[in-house]
């Protein structure tokens, strides 16, 4: 008459939920602008802002007290050139703050974006000959940028270009120069996404020309994407990263089922921006669908996940 299992019977109990997330599992991103005193806010991303290196201290002072305890730092130099220097000047916008956060905050996980699009006139990842962004030449100039962030006292460096052998190049230069405790974070699989568009406005990191089709993954691949996560761990990556992550939930899925490896998924600004135009026009309720998403990108493998709702997160997490 009555069925054996009931599967309702245990169902509004967080005791048996096989999925947790928690602030610890959140990386806060920081753009860190040297042409600004105070922060100014980024149009395309409500509620984001770019921060001075002074005003940066204050946000991660926030962040910490609601138990986040890593940032990933993004610079906009006042200067830019054609190879991208500013971004190895150890007295650059992101070697200052590194410095800054670290003496302020002592178990502060800080995490350094290793890339050149930032830097450059062209906004392009990596040096440029006649419209083509150089592979090889580039692994120089980017192992120059990983010793400067490593030694103003990053933890983590996050190469973000993904140009073929940039983990081998950069591991071999942090330990060569005595960084050998310096952790890497490779964005392994980086897709060529429409998501990025907020982004590219808040670091000013928009290209000039072309496209990034030729270095960043095409998202109608899968398979492509163990292959990278393969090679970049066989080069010396301490952890992995998907890139963006509610649209490539199948690809975090796919590393952690073959990896065992940290694993993680970058939720983006383009994601980001969906979410907060849907609950800012009432389609969608904010903070509960916020936490699902989170989730979902959790319960499909990621040990990490960055996001710029990590402190909007994070108070609803301890409430």
């Amino acid at each position: 008459m009555y069925p054996a299992v009931r599967m309702r019977r245990l169902r509004t109990l967080k005791l048996i939920q096989e999925t947790r997330l928690s602030a610890d599992d959140l990386i806060l991103p920081l753009f860190i602008d040297e042409n600004i005193a105070d922060k100014a806010p980024i149009e395309s991303m409500p509620g984001q802002y770019r921060f001075s290196i002074e005003r940066a201290l204050k946000e991660v002072s926030e962040a910490h007290s609601l138990g986040i305890k890593s940032v990933l730092l993004f610079g906009i130099p006042t200067r830019k050139d054609e190879t991208g220097s500013e971004a190895f000047n150890k007295e650059g916008v992101i070697q200052r703050a590194v410095r800054a956060l670290k003496k302020e905050f002592k178990d502060l996980v800080v995490i350094t974006d290793l890339c050149l699009c930032e830097y450059t006139t062209h906004g392009h990842c990596g040096l440029i000959e006649d419209g083509t962004v150089l592979n090889d030449p580039t692994l120089t100039i980017l192992e120059k940028v990983a010793v400067s962030q490593a030694e103003a006292g990053a933890d983590i460096v996050a190469p973000s270009g993904m140009m073929d052998g940039m983990v081998k190049a950069i591991r071999h230069s942090l330990d060569q120069h005595g960084f050998a405790d310096t952790a890497i974070m490779s964005y392994a699989a980086k897709y060529n996404s429409a998501l990025y568009g907020p982004f590219r406005d808040a670091a000013d990191s928009g290209f000039k020309f072309g496209d990034r089709s030729g270095y960043q993954m095409d998202f109608h691949n899968a398979r492509e994407a163990l292959r990278e996560v393969e090679l970049d761990i066989s080069e010396g990556a301490d952890i992995v990263m998907v890139k963006p992550a509610i649209f490539y939930l199948d690809i975090i899925a796919k590393v952690r089922a073959r990896f065992d490896v940290p694993l993680a998924a970058y939720n983006v600004s383009g994601e980001y921006a969906m979410l907060k135009a849907a609950a800012e026009s009432g389609y969608l309720n904010g903070e509960e669908t916020l936490i699902e998403c989170l989730t979902a990108i959790k319960r499909a493998g990621a040990d990490l996940i960055i996001t710029y709702s990590a402190k909007e997160a994070a108070a609803i997490l301890i409430r």
